[in-house]
């Protein structure tokens, strides 16, 4: 087994934007505007001081969603792919703190309003305006285990650096055909472990 921290930043140009699903309650008599208004920052995912975190899911599908993107061939494996092996093969430890120089609070991010489907769902007709969470910059360390020796070093980060530009993180990523949410990996630091 083998565990790897990853640096990662965001592509310039590229921002991240959460949309987590939250469940705080709407007010007597607030309409839905109001509401969104209100309520925006709880789309992001945060700990326990504040810090805007990308869960650690997130990473670990980006990842799995590459893998199978890239269909790369295991060798001597009568045509597999990398697909199964990255599914359990590998877990993130923890969601990931982000930082630009400092910290990145929740109540300190800024926001973007955009034009969405009034259900959430694509050629649905009507449209109303929805507010997001925005990072335009951001750097953080992803803590990673992986517990299936076939994913070496190398496989890993090309299918690490793969997910940052083909399949991205949160709303609006290139994954759903969007442009946000791309990073690169800048450092992979290896370490082996026995159980």
């Amino acid at each position: 087994m083998r565990q790897c921290q990853i640096w990662l930043e965001n592509i310039p140009g590229s921002m991240y934007s959460q949309s987590r699903k939250h469940d705080v309650p709407k007010k007597d008599r607030e309409d839905a505007d109001d509401y969104d208004v209100r309520t925006w920052r709880e789309h992001c995912t945060t700990n326990d001081k504040g810090q805007v975190c990308i869960p650690a899911m997130a990473i670990k599908q980006a990842v799995d969603s590459s893998a199978q993107k890239l269909g790369l061939k295991v060798a001597g494996r009568k045509g597999a792919t990398y697909k199964g092996f990255f599914a359990s093969g590998f877990f993130c430890e923890s969601d990931v703190p982000l930082s630009n120089g400092k910290p990145i609070l929740k109540d300190k991010v800024e926001m973007i309003a955009i034009s969405a489907n009034s259900n959430g769902k694509r050629g649905a007709g009507s449209r109303v305006t929805r507010r997001f969470p925005m990072i335009p910059e951001w750097n953080g360390i992803v803590k990673i285990t992986i517990t299936d020796d076939i994913l070496t070093p190398e496989v890993f980060e090309t299918h690490v650096r793969a997910a940052g530009i083909v399949v991205g993180i949160g709303r609006f990523r290139p994954e759903l055909g969007g442009v946000n949410g791309r990073f690169r990996a800048t450092k992979f630091e290896w370490a082996n472990f026995e159980i």
